[in-house]
């Protein structure tokens, strides 16, 4: 009889040899003369231990990892195919992993169980069961339900996710769209990645039943550049969905429509924001938008649009399959549902850990991440990307809830938890913010174009002491400026990890660039 064996394909497995532990396990298996069944899996999010190889036994998955294609004999010599422990990488049951079993995973229940191309497999672990209930549902029955969950949206601005359904729902016209936000660039982040390389049926039925919710017809996944293997595998399984009924002009036989397709990214982090996606949507140069008019009501091509992020969309399924207080359940105070936390940086296990709203940052970075990967005490955490402030010791037992995070000026954002140890210079930190926001901005408004460049400037005058204190004055005051003055949250966000590096690190502002104190 065939023994499965599990070696995943996302990119961080394959950048580490994954598809060469494929083909060493295939050679091995055979010249020993030992069936096995090669199954190329999502990943299971445990990035510290990838590649993770799992056999399938008559007790469950066992796992063995970081693999390496030279530890196949040996791995094969121990027993692997038997589940046996006795070797060095054997894990036990994969279940039972601590970092693992410790999170309460609804959105990422699926990756690194099944083959993520197989409809078949998808459908076996509970896929599409939210569309059914969906096509059963009118469409305000739908929007109710998201409402009822509580799901707010997950790519930084929290905004309630069924109050811009209903929005674009009670705007007549004759073309609406969906469209999601797969432009993934926060520092640190990488948890849609993992959505559509590991379980795109999930953001296709997401998407569909967002389709059904506001009567759209259309949708677009607007993709990073930067993520081939993402772009292969949604075509792949946008093209297998419509073939089986997912997708189409026929839903599961319903004679309601709904067409997807993948559309790459300009490379510029701006396109996040949701006008600027639109514009570079459209075609264009991606400029942010002038608010109002709302994108829920004049949106792509001038059309009422939903505009959601990859996290916003796949966690719909299991609202619809399971019902909206099945998800609400989970959380504190307007925060529910889970968060997909993404752990990086100077981390000793870093990955991801999906988690219900309230778990302490010292739980995340300590329990699960194991402290920093260098051995030396953590300084700082910079929560919710590069336009997050950062945070000191005395703010690691704040819970990760959308308020808390707000009341002392911090974000969530995408979940993205960057660590830094006692090594790190948080006045360039700073300076790395005003950077990036130099080289990423629209450039439509002043406060951001210019302030950032003069920002980078100021900070610079500062780390070589050319007159400190009037500076770092300076620099307060433009902070202000481009807070209060932004167009939209490139800008107005950049200065939170400059103030709170100012703020929480100020010994650091008082050291020049070389080191000494002056």
């Amino acid at each position: 009889m065939s023994i499965r064996v599990f070696v995943p394909r996302d990119t961080t497995a394959l950048a580490l040899g994954a598809d060469a532990i494929a083909n060493r396990l295939a050679r091995e298996a055979a010249a020993r003369g030992e069936p096995i069944t090669l199954v190329r899996n999502g990943s299971r999010g445990l990035a510290w231990l990838e590649p993770l190889v799992e056999v399938e036994t008559p007790t469950g998955r066992f796992a063995y990892g970081p693999v390496t294609s030279a530890d196949i004999p040996a791995l094969l010599e121990s027993g692997m195919l038997e589940g046996s422990v006795n070797h060095s990488l054997a894990l036990g049951p994969t279940e039972d992993i601590d970092y693992l079993a410790r999170q309460q995973r609804l959105t990422f229940a699926r990756i690194g169980i099944t083959d993520p191309l197989s409809i078949d497999d998808y459908r076996a672990h509970s896929g599409f069961v939210g569309l059914e209930a969906a096509l059963a549902l009118e469409p305000q029955g739908i929007v109710e339900e998201v409402k009822a969950s509580g799901l707010r949206g997950r790519g930084g601005a929290a905004f309630p996710t069924g109050i811009k359904w209903q929005t674009v729902l009670d705007t007549p016209a004759d073309q609406k769209y969906i469209v999601c936000n797969a432009d993934e660039g926060d520092s640190g982040t990488f948890a849609d990645r993992l959505v559509m390389e590991c379980d795109p049926y999930m953001l296709i039925e997401g998407m569909t039943i967002a389709g059904l919710a506001v009567k759209a017809t259309q949708g677009y996944i607007y993709l990073r550049s930067e993520y081939p293997l993402a772009k292969e595998i949604l075509d792949e399984a946008i093209a297998r969905a419509e073939q089986a009924g997912f997708l189409g002009e026929n839903l599961c036989g319903s004679g309601r429509a709904f067409h997807l397709e993948v559309r790459l990214g300009a490379g510029a982090y701006i396109c996040g924001e949701e006008t600027s996606l639109l514009e570079s949507l459209e075609g264009k140069r991606g400029l942010v938008r002038f608010k109002p008019p709302l994108p829920a009501i004049e949106g792509l091509f001038g059309r009422p649009t939903v505009v959601n992020n990859v996290l916003s969309l796949a966690a719909v399924p299991f609202i619809l399959a399971e019902g909206a207080e099945a998800y609400a359940s989970h959380g504190m105070g307007r925060s529910r549902g889970t968060l997909a936390l993404q752990l990086a940086g100077n981390v000793q296990r870093g990955g991801l850990i999906e988690l219900a709203f309230g778990t302490t940052l010292r739980t995340l970075m300590e329990e699960f991440g194991g402290g920093t990967l260098s051995g030396k005490p953590l300084r700082a955490v910079q929560v919710g990307g590069p336009l997050g402030a950062y945070l000191p010791e005395a703010q690691w037992d704040l819970p990760l809830d959308y308020e808390a995070f707000a009341a002392e000026s911090a974000v969530l954002g995408h979940g993205g938890v960057v660590m830094f140890d006692e090594s790190v210079d948080m006045a360039e930190q700073a300076r790395f913010s005003m950077e990036f926001c130099k080289v990423e901005s629209c450039g439509k408004c002043t406060p951001c174009r210019i302030g950032s460049t003069r920002g980078v400037e100021v900070i610079d005058r500062i780390r070589a002491n050319h007159n400190r204190e009037d500076n770092l004055a300076l620099l307060h005051d433009l902070c202000e400026t481009m807070v209060d003055g932004s167009l939209c949250a490139m800008g107005g966000m950049t200065p939170f990890p400059v103030q709170s590096a100012l703020k929480y690190f100020p010994d650091d502002f008082q050291r020049a660039a070389n080191g000494d104190r002056s």
